[in-house]
């Protein structure tokens, strides 16, 4: 082929004309906003044979792929595109193009000896396999004819018995070829894609394949993804991300305030076309941030790309399953199939959420689907333009799913919506307990039409439903009106009726409070919903001193519509949990898990599970912070199966219990799995509390890796986020933070950090001594973590200060002492499997821990374990493993005696370590040697492991 390709036709052999323009990559839209991120996942991705850019329209493909391309081109750090790539503050008007240097393809790509050819392909709908492998084959000879290495591809199209050829001469090469295929859907010859396929297995990995792609790529992905060699970007990585936005917007000449970009990204989750077409439409508006509020899909220039590109390419099957699908947010298949009529809608929505489909599916059993939003609104916009019946009628049949399958809050909205006012006020007068929200995400579904006032007067209950679903939906002010309304229209009820309208009225008030923050008024009306519990005692005269009273009284025999039991279950499940929320929100931790484990029982009782998910997932973090790993794991676990935690529902409810998992996962020096639960918590993280225990974990895995400046950052953020309200987690804030501090050598703002007789303050005072050398000051500020109180204690905190006294002890030449202060410590450990303390502490617990080794242990599997983490933490759970059934248990002392068995101490050391009598010792053992079966020392200890009671 000529060099020269600034032609529109270049001759490739006889009667064969290839369009140069389809070689390489077009001129991009100006501006370009540079993303390194991107650009540095395809260098570190194309160290695999397949690379795959999928996407629906719009997602910024061509454009990442040809900003890529060239950047990869560069030859001695000049640049080979003009026009500006923007990525500084100023929109790049002052900023450098985009250069690479030579055969940087990033830390895991290739090295510079090593650096690929590079060769384009534009595929065009029609292209035959001939014409194909025609443009393919001009790709490949302009790739290797630079470069001489190697022989040439054969001239022209390659037949299929010519494609071993092909391959021998590619594998052949001493550099790799890079071939980027843009729009690779388009290529509809099976054989095509076979040969291409053989050319990527048989070349020895000197081609390597950069595909952009819609929905229906023709390429085997599952097989390369099983294999390992395949590297996937798609539209949770093309999406702009907030800075990304601004660089956008800057380089637009648009100024617009943080907030609204905040929201202009989740209007239109980050998709590339339609922030464009809103950096083009913000230039000549007066208020800016007005008009991002105002954005949607109904935009002109959004829904003429959205019908032409996007649902033009579906057939009438598809984009009427999307269509109807539109009533909900979100939807599974079953869901699908209640609102098309059809038993086959799965097979229809997994395909539109394949590789560049237009779905996203969460990872639930069953998956649950959704629409892009920009792309909802249209849709629904197209719903609307149908007779208002057959609207109604798709409500209808949402509720109908919704209510049949657990989800009341859904299904009354929907009834709502379908005009349906007896469904509603049934459904809400059965589901009333599970309407209060929990989960902290205002819906965003679109307000139904209000009942008419005869329907009101004639059933008053479907105000206080069109209150509680408008509480429910964070809508506070219209939820006020429902009730005022209700209250108007409930004077004429009959005395039985009226009372349960009382409750019931009590229940949507706790609702508003709760989404009004308000934290009195959610007390207060948790009282009055409790006052109306028939009890069998006396009413506690106090509201501050009788909530528990109330919660724990046993109730009246009553008549309920439910039966009175669970009435009053319910009753005490939904006050409850709101008192345990509002003390969480307060920093009230012990309060808070008093309340939610008396909801919890409660919900168990009454079969609430969606209260049952919002106190389980919160109690399993109350639990975690607290030191109480097993139990922690075991609800969180419990959490996350319940129902409610599949697919977007209560995401925020799942996050505190994904969240509970990482702090476990934390203390037991698991760092993999900590970052990978401490992903998924991240829904949880909007809300003060847990964003502080995130910020916390996030700063010690970063604090174990090295970096001190951004888990500094998290911290600062998450202490601001609380306000400066005292309480724990601002003391274990402040005590991280100062122990960041430290290791960066500034000390006097660190014990600045730290004023203050709290333990966990303490016990980061200690180890700021520690750290400035002051051993005097150390022992002067390690609290007494063997008194009575400190049973109270946090057991992170408490096992924190054990481990410091034994460091102090051994810094005094105490060793008795030091080994017994360390062998408490490891007994305080051992029953939840804490190794954090001793793997992550100061650098001297590591010569304590071997040292113990030598003398003596009951926990010597264990510290054989921990001094191997110590240098080298490891990712495995240590918790020693709870005793195995036998038929006469062994004591906690004759355990503790087992445990002493493995080492090498005889009955009278063992005796002097326990300050024990060494009759009682021997007494001990014989018991253990009955109950293990055994007859000597040896065979107790593999007997009991094999029972893993050690």
């Amino acid at each position: 082929m000529p060099e020269d390709r600034r032609g529109t036709v270049v001759a490739t052999g006889p009667g064969t004309p290839l369009l140069a323009s389809r070689l390489s990559p077009g001129t991009l839209p100006e501006p370009v906003v540079l993303r390194p991120r991107l650009l540095r996942a395809l260098d570190e991705g194309t160290v695999a044979p397949v690379t795959l850019v999928a996407a629906p329209a719009g997602w910024g493909k061509t454009t990442l792929l040809a900003s890529w391309y060239r950047a990869a081109g560069t030859a001695g750090g000049q640049p080979v595109r003009g026009g500006p790539v923007t990525g500084a503050a100023d929109g790049g008007r002052n900023a450098p193009p985009v250069t690479a240097p030579p055969g940087d393809f990033g830390a895991a790509g290739p090295a510079p000896g090593e650096r690929p050819d590079l060769g384009w392909v534009s595929v065009e709908a029609g292209d035959d396999g001939e014409r194909l492998w025609a443009y393919l084959a001009a790709a490949l000879r302009a790739a290797v004819g630079e470069s001489g290495d190697g022989p040439a591809p054969p001239e022209g199209p390659p037949r299929p018995d010519q494609l071993e050829l092909l391959a021998a001469a590619l594998a052949a090469r001493e550099r790799p070829v890079l071939l980027v295929v843009d729009d690779l859907h388009r290529i509809g010859d099976p054989a095509a894609v076979a040969g291409l396929e053989f050319l990527l297995r048989h070349a020895e990995r000197r081609l390597r394949l950069v595909a952009g792609a819609r929905a229906g790529v023709p390429l085997a992905v599952h097989r390369w993804r099983l294999a390992g060699e395949l590297t996937e970007i798609g539209p949770d990585d093309l999406a702009f991300t907030g800075d990304e936005i601004a660089d956008l917007l800057t380089a637009h000449a648009v100024a617009l305030p943080a907030e609204a970009v905040r929201r202009l990204r989740e209007r239109t989750g980050g998709w590339p076309a339609a922030l464009r077409f809103a950096a083009l439409a913000l230039k000549g508006q007066p208020d800016p941030a007005r008009w991002v509020e105002q954005f949607g899909g109904e935009q002109p220039d959004v829904a003429g790309y959205l019908r032409e590109e996007v649902l033009a390419a579906l057939d009438q099957d598809d984009r009427e399953v999307l269509r109807r699908t539109a009533v909900a947010d979100a939807f599974c298949a079953g869901l699908a199939d209640a609102l098309t009529g059809r038993s086959d809608a799965e097979v229809a929505l997994t395909n539109l959420s394949g590789d560049g489909g237009l779905l996203r599916r969460d990872d639930g059993r069953p998956p649950w689907f959704r629409c892009h939003p920009l792309l909802t609104d249209l849709l629904r916009a197209e719903l609307n333009r149908l007779p208002a019946e057959d609207v109604r009628d798709l409500h209808r049949r949402a509720a109908g799913w919704y209510a049949d399958n657990g989800r009341p809050a859904d299904g009354l909205r929907h009834a709502l919506a379908a005009a349906d006012w007896a469904r509603a006020a049934e459904l809400f007068m059965a589901t009333w307990p599970e309407l209060v929200p929990y989960d902290g995400e205002p819906g965003a579904a679109p307000v139904p039409a209000p009942p008419p006032a005869e329907a009101v007067a004639r059933d008053p209950e479907l105000a206080l439903a069109c209150a509680a679903d408008r509480a429910y939906a964070g809508d506070v002010p219209a939820a006020v009106g429902f009730l005022r309304s209700a209250a108007e229209a409930a004077r004429s009820l009959p005395a039985p009726r009226r009372d349960r309208f009382a409750r019931l009225v009590c229940a949507v008030e706790l609702a508003v409070a709760g989404r009004s923050g308000d934290t009195p008024g959610v007390r207060a009306a948790a009282a009055r919903l409790l006052a109306t519990r028939p009890v069998a005692g006396p009413a506690a005269p106090e509201v501050a001193s009788g909530l528990v009273d109330r919660l724990l009284a046993a109730p009246a025999p009553a008549v309920e519509p439910r039966g009175g039991a669970a009435e009053d279950a319910d009753v005490r499940a939904v006050a409850g949990t709101a008192l345990g929320l509002a003390d969480l929100g307060a920093g009230e931790l012990r309060g808070a898990e008093r309340y939610l484990g008396t909801a919890l029982a409660a919900a168990r009782t009454g079969g609430r599970t969606r209260i049952e998910l919002a106190g389980a997932s919160r109690l399993a973090l109350l639990y975690a912070v607290r030191g109480e790993l097993r139990a922690a794991e075991a609800l969180a676990r419990e959490a996350l199966a319940l129902p409610p935690c599949q697919g977007w529902a209560c995401r925020t409810d799942c996050g505190y219990a994904y969240l509970a998992l990482g702090v476990v996962a934390l203390h037991r020096d698991q760092p993999e799995e900590a970052e990978a639960n401490l992903a998924l918590a991240e829904p949880a993280g909007g809300e003060p509390d847990a964003g502080a225990v995130l910020a916390l974990c996030r700063a010690y895995l970063l604090r174990d890796a090295g970096d001190l400046a951004p888990g500094h950052r998290l911290l600062v953020a998450a202490r601001e986020r609380l306000g400066g309200r005292p309480g724990e987690l601002d003391r274990w804030l402040r005590a991280a933070e100062a122990d960041l501090r430290g290791a960066r050598g500034d000390l006097d703002s660190a014990r600045d950090l730290l004023g203050g007789a709290e333990p966990e303050l303490a016990v980061g005072r200690v180890r700021i001594e520690l750290r400035a050398g002051d051993g005097r000051a150390a022992e002067a500020a390690l609290p007494d973590w063997q008194a009575p109180e400190a049973a109270d204690w946090p057991l992170p905190v408490r096992l924190e200060a054990a481990v410091l006294a034994a460091v102090l002890a051994g810094r005094a030449g105490d060793e008795r002492r030091a080994r017994r202060t360390l062998e408490q410590a490891l007994d305080l450990a051992g029953r939840e499997g804490f190794r954090r303390p001793f793997t992550r502490a100061e650098p001297g617990v590591r010569d304590l821990l071997a040292a113990h080794l030598e003398t003596g242990t009951a926990h010597w599997p264990t510290v054989s374990d921990l001094v191997r983490g110590a240098d080298e933490p490891v990712e495995r759970a240590t918790a020693e493993a709870a005793p195995a059934a036998l038929d006469e248990p062994l004591t906690e002392r004759e355990l503790t005696i087992l445990r002493y068995l493995q080492s090498i101490l005889s009955n009278v050391e063992i005796a002097a370590e326990l300050s024990l009598s060494v009759n009682t010792v021997k007494t001990h053992v014989r018991n253990i040697y009955r109950k293990l079966d055994a007859t000597r020392r040896r065979e107790a200890v593999r007997r009991a492991r094999e029972l893993r009671l050690i």
